[in-house]
């Protein structure tokens, strides 16, 4: 089992910054990946960005890309989502999950989320 803690969401204007936290605990090790997700509301959960433990690599969905950095911190067990020039369709509740699978793309374990609200 993984838990994971979500930190960092608020109201924020239009332009602003916000950093996201996610904190895991528990059978880290077998963790491949960390992604963030978010659900607006009506809308289905969409992915935001990924990456791995141990090589660092990185992929962004395209609505983000050039605006949200995704980092880790691994003796912290700690991946982080720095958003910067949001937008208000970026307003939704924002969650980590841990990927354990290298060969399939299947998230395992869910944070219970943290709400983001960008104003216009």
């Amino acid at each position: 089992q993984v838990q994971l803690v979500e930190y960092g969401g608020g109201l924020v204007q239009a332009g602003g910054s916000l950093r996201l936290s996610c904190a895991a605990s528990g059978r880290t090790f077998s963790s491949y990946a960390m992604g963030w997700f978010r659900q607006a509301p009506g809308k289905e959960r969409e992915f935001v960005a990924a990456i791995t433990w141990r090589g660092g690599t990185t992929s962004y969905a395209d609505s983000v890309k050039g605006r949200f950095t995704i980092s880790r911190d691994n003796a912290k067990n700690t991946v982080y989502l720095q958003m910067n020039s949001l937008k208000p369709e970026d307003t939704a509740v924002y969650s980590c999950a841990v990927r354990t699978s290298v060969t399939i793309v299947k998230y395992d374990y869910w944070g219970q989320g943290t709400q983001v609200t960008v104003s216009s």
